[in-house]
């Protein structure tokens, strides 16, 4: 008998929810809390009932939001010097996967020293973090489940990949209602990333049966309320869906890793500073074309989960037809579809395959690449 393992923190899951972040940090022992978030958070208005939540339950607080979208290394470094001197007890990060990634590495940087280039790749954390606690606002990264965090290394203009089990945030809160001040745009995007996750975790060579059943209802979830999400802003039943959504392919995830869509993605989002969601919606079908010989009975499943009333599936055409509903579903929300949109060329094929090929996740992926292999997908992604 297999032995699987599966690791996950504790979830509060409701409309409302963001208000418990107070009386969560209470029961980890916190009194002094610091909060990472970024301008779009404070700026929608959802640090608001985290800091009254926090007032309420006796706490006092620090805010750290001085961060950019693909947060970079010497910001994590400014924020672990301010929650040292702050005297904080416990991280609290609110917002997209950007503030969640920052939270985490400052408890990396602030409990264990160094720069945050020492911990890149799987299992340098040695000493235990403050408590950790997640708040997303995206329907998207699923950040606040996993064993992940990714900061720009600024010199060389790559994306450092970070896996530790001390990552895994004690508590997370997914608030739906968060959801309803994104632009249709960034709901498009964020929830292409979650059926890349799905996806990605579904047929990574690390899945066990623990993180398939949540990678396929992920996947389900994406095809039944991914549209009406992005076509309205107060549809709650499609926000609570997408939520759901993202917190599932986020648990399986994290412990099934992922594969060559974010390992392509992470070297073109460091170089080029693009949003990951982008990237990743674009990269999807690239990589399932080349990816599907390694899985055609998994894939048979995907496709049957996106053509749920369709007759004669099969592992024959099961790849051209999950890749034909990942394109419809692109054009239907409006998603972007070719890297020449964001200014990338020919010429930066060379370079992006060879990062790619270094990145943690490629060694999940359930076939072999070489750097050739990735320049023929990058080409085509163009």
């Amino acid at each position: 008998m297999k032995m699987y393992k599966f690791v996950m923190p504790e979830i509060i899951f409701g409309n409302g929810s963001i208000r418990r972040v107070g009386e969560s940090c209470v029961r980890l022992g916190a009194q002094n809390v610091f909060i990472v978030t970024d301008p779009g958070v404070i700026k929608a208005g959802w640090l608001e009932p985290v800091i009254e939540s926090c007032k309420h339950a006796g706490l006092t607080y620090s805010i750290f939001s001085d961060f950019t979208t693909n947060p970079k290394d010497y910001e994590v470094e400014k924020g672990a010097k301010e929650y040292m001197a702050s005297e904080c007890d416990a991280i609290v990060g609110v917002g997209g996967g950007s503030s969640i990634d920052v939270a985490k590495a400052i408890a990396i940087v602030a409990t264990n020293g160094g720069k945050i280039h020492d911990y890149e790749g799987v299992d340098k954390i040695k000493r235990p973090l403050p408590p950790l606690i997640m708040v997303p606002t995206t329907a998207g990264s699923g950040s606040e489940v996993s064993q992940f965090s990714i900061i720009l290394n600024s010199e060389h203009q790559i994306k450092m990949t970070i896996i530790s089990k001390s990552l895994i945030p004690d508590i997370a809160i997914i608030d739906p209602e968060t959801l309803v001040t994104k632009d249709r745009l960034l709901t498009a995007t964020t929830g292409l990333d979650v059926l890349t996750h799905g996806i990605e975790a579904y047929v990574s060579i690390a899945a066990t049966p623990l993180t398939d059943v949540h990678a396929l209802h992920s996947i389900k979830l994406v095809a039944n309320y991914l549209r009406p999400s992005v076509a309205s802003k107060t549809n709650m039943d499609a926000k609570e869906k997408m939520a759901m959504a993202s917190l599932q392919a986020g648990l399986a995830f994290s412990n099934a890793i992922l594969g060559a869509v974010h390992a392509i993605s992470h070297a073109i989002g460091g170089r080029f500073l693009l949003p990951h969601g982008d990237v990743n919606a674009i990269l999807l079908p690239h990589v399932i074309e080349y990816n599907y010989i390694s899985a055609p009975e998994k894939f048979l499943h995907i496709a049957e989960i996106l053509y749920p009333h369709k007759n004669g599936i099969s592992t024959v055409n099961a790849g051209d037809l999950i890749v034909a509903y990942i394109r419809k579903l692109q054009d239907d929300i409006g998603a972007p579809k070719r890297l020449r949109d964001f200014g990338l060329a020919e010429e930066d094929a060379d370079i992006i395959s060879r990062y790619a090929l270094e990145d943690a996740c490629m060694i999940t992926n359930p076939r072999d690449l070489t750097k050739e292999d990735i320049k023929a997908i990058f080409l085509q992604a163009l």
